[in-house]
């Protein structure tokens, strides 16, 4: 064993190993140095290019037209994802309103208003109007309600409170801030009609309670009630009674017979009709439902108003319509009728003509047309990073 104590080393050699340690430690530290350098430096243009990557995808939005503060307005809109509610925010975002979007999101969702997520003009609110909602507005369109069938029907008693609870919250808010509140009521408030076309004058044939009552008994009492406030509190109310309306958005599990027929008749599956097909119904598209909307809500008129297509076909002629426009081999199937489903259903549209200066543009045809090719876009996708946008256009805007 060798014991260092007792080696000699001479003063040179000792000032050398000490010079040599030095030296290691000074490249030790360089090395160090240099290796934390470059490190930095890769961090750096890794971020670099990260800013880059995200300033070239920045969100962008449809143009809208500038207003000042004195002819913008705040605008409430409940059910504001849904179908016809997500439309709507795009018209009157374009028009350069700022616009508020409630939803509970039962049949709203939110990819149909997310164009516009992160404007300055919108915002978009989770809320169900069965609870109270307090913001500040000048206009209301309350749209908020499950609109199809199958989905009204799933829990009636739901849709009773969103359609009465509701609308007395909406009315309550209108009230307090002296807004103007259009309801969105519905073709249904006549029942199965015993006139034919429908006036606004018809009192309407409703089964108060068969299992469609949830729905058409509840807007009855909505507008019951708009014009209870718009008489004991001087509340400005505009009611919209909507015929039958389609196009780009409709959920595809809604159940209505625009969206069943297309999305069966691309699948090659049967295309179902509930009954002989005789009964009738008369199709508006979105677009013109919209502005129909808009025109009343700024209108001097309070008493209630059909927006609808009065052209009116078959339940088994419009089926074998949207047969030939998609192809494919689907056959059509007929089931047994369901309860209380009316036989003819066309508006009167008068009054809408002679206050509103309104009537349909759109064809059924290029509705359907657009409609098909939305339905189709939505079978292709197979990720969420496949989206099915549908832009709004400024031209029709």
């Amino acid at each position: 064993m060798i014991h260092l104590e007792r080696i000699y080393i001479s003063r040179r050699m000792k000032y050398f190993l000490a010079l040599c340690l030095v030296m290691m430690a000074i490249l030790a530290v360089y090395g160090n140095f240099d290796q934390t350098k470059s490190s930095l430096k890769y961090e750096v243009d890794k971020l670099h290019e990260r800013l880059k990557h995200l300033e070239k995808g920045q969100k962008t939005y449809p143009e809208v037209k500038f207003l000042t503060y004195k002819d913008r307005k705040r605008i409430l809109i409940t059910g504001g994802a849904g179908f016809v509610g997500s439309h709507l925010v795009d018209k009157l975002m374009m028009q350069g309103h700022e616009v508020t979007a409630a939803d509970n999101f039962f049949t709203g969702r939110k990819r149909n208003v997310e164009h516009w997520i992160g404007h300055e003009n919108f915002e978009l609110i989770h809320h169900d109007i069965v609870n109270p909602l307090y913001i500040e507005v000048d206009e209301i369109y309350h749209l908020a309600s499950p609109a199809s069938p199958p989905n009204y029907m799933y829990n009636p008693i739901k849709t009773i409170k969103t359609n009465t609870v509701g609308t007395i919250n909406m009315l309550g808010l209108a009230k307090r801030v002296r807004a103007k509140l259009l309801l969105a009521s519905t073709s249904e408030v006549y029942g199965d009609p015993e006139q034919h076309p429908q006036k606004e004058e018809y009192w309407g044939h409703v089964n108060p309670i068969g299992p469609r009552a949830c729905y058409d008994e509840g807007k009855r009492v909505a507008e019951t009630m708009c014009y209870a406030y718009e008489k004991q509190e001087k509340v400005q109310v505009r009611v919209a009674r909507i015929f039958n309306t389609f196009g780009p958005r409709m959920h595809m599990n809604d159940g209505r017979v625009v969206s069943n027929f297309i999305l069966q008749a691309l699948q090659n599956q049967p295309i179902t009709i509930y009954g002989g097909g005789k009964q009738t119904r008369s199709f508006q598209y979105v677009s013109d439902l919209v502005d129909g909307l808009v025109a009343l809500m700024n209108s001097n008129y309070s008493q209630p108003v059909n927006i609808g297509n009065p052209e009116e076909h078959t339940i088994i002629n419009f089926a074998r319509i949207i047969k030939k426009l998609v192809g494919g081999e689907s056959k059509i199937v007929h089931k047994h009728a369901m309860t209380d489903d009316p036989t003819r259903r066309k508006p009167d549209i008068s009054r809408a003509k002679t206050i509103l200066n309104w009537q349909p543009k759109v064809s059924m045809m290029i509705g359907i047309n657009k409609s098909i090719e939305y339905f189709r876009n939505e079978l292709k996708r197979s990720r969420h990073s496949e989206r099915n946008f549908h832009i709004p256009d400024p031209i029709n805007l």
